[in-house]
C-alpha cells in the first residue's frame, strides 16, 4: 500500500507561521508520531510526505531519527491541500493501484487503523475512516437561527486515512482543477464525480491537532499509550 501525507499547512490556528507537524509532542515533532505509526503498519510499503521545501531539512531528520527502512519520497506541496495531494498523487510510482491519504496532524492514528484501511480497500474504490457522531448536530443559518436537526444517526464525522482507487482518484482531480471545485477532502471530489465512498471505522483517538487544546489533549493520549 503507498501512503501520501499532506504536510505542508501553517499552524496559523496554534499560533505559529511555521509548519505545525514540526511542534513537539513527548519531545519529537508531530510528524515523528504520524510516522511511527506508518513505519508499525504491516500493509504499508511506500511513503510519500508531501511538504514545503523550507522544511524539507527538518522532516529528512525526523527520517533519520526513525530509521524507516520503507522508501520514503519528499514532495513538493501546493498553496491548499487539494493542489498538495494532487502534486503527491501525479509523484506516485506507476506500479501504485491504491492509496491511503492521511492528515499528518492525525498523529494519533494507530497502525492498526492503516492496516484495516488498506485491507477494506481490497473490495471498494473509495474509503474514509470515521467514527459515529456523539452530538446532536444543529443547521444553523447565518443570523444564529435553527434551521434543522439532522438524524444523528446518519452522521459520522470524518477522519483520515482515506483511501482510494490511484487512477480514479487521479481522474477525480483532473475534473476538479479542470471545473474549478473547492474541496476540503479527497471524498468529496469522489463524491462530486459520483463515485462512492464507503466508511472504515475510525478511532476515537484519532483526532487532528490544529489548535494548542488537542496538543495537550494528544499529549495526554499518547502518555496514557506508553504507559500501559
Amino acid at each position: 500500500m503507498y501512503l501520501l501525507i499532506p504536510a505542508a499547512g501553517k499552524g496559523t490556528r496554534m499560533g505559529r507561521v511555521r509548519n505545525k507537524l514540526l511542534l513537539p509532542l513527548l519531545e519529537k515533532p508531530l510528524l515523528f508520531w504520524t510516522l511511527l505509526a506508518a513505519k508499525k503498519s504491516n500493509a504499508i510499503q511506500w511513503i510519500g510526505i508531501i511538504g514545503q521545501s523550507e522544511d524539507f531539512a527538518d522532516f529528512k531528520s525526523i527520517l533519520a531519527d526513525l530509521s524507516l527502512s520503507k522508501p520514503v519520497e519528499l514532495i513538493l506541496g501546493g498553496t491548499t491541500r487539494q493542489e498538495s495531494v494532487y502534486n503527491g498523487l501525479k509523484a506516485l510510482p506507476t506500479s501504485a493501484e491504491h492509496v491511503l491519504i492521511h492528515d499528518g496532524a492525525r498523529c494519533l492514528a494507530t497502525p492498526d487503523l492503516f492496516d484495516r484501511c488498506a485491507k477494506a480497500l481490497e473490495t471498494c474504490q473509495g474509503l474514509i475512516a470515521g467514527i459515529p457522531v456523539k452530538d446532536t448536530i444543529k443547521i444553523v443559518d447565518e443570523n444564529g437561527l435553527i434551521l434543522d436537526t439532522p438524524d444523528r444517526s446518519q452522521l459520522w464525522a470524518a477522519q483520515t486515512p482515506q483511501g482510494f482507487d490511484v487512477k480514479l482518484l487521479k481522474q477525480s482531480h483532473d475534473q476538479g482543477y479542470q471545473l474549478g471545485w473547492e474541496v476540503t477532502d479527497d471524498a468529496a471530489l469522489f463524491e462530486k464525480c459520483d463515485l462512492r465512498v464507503n466508511i472504515v471505522l475510525g478511532e476515537e483517538t484519532n483526532l487532528k491537532v490544529t489548535t494548542p487544546v488537542d496538543l495537550a489533549i494528544a499529549e495526554y493520549i499518547l502518555r496514557q499509550r506508553l504507559e500501559s
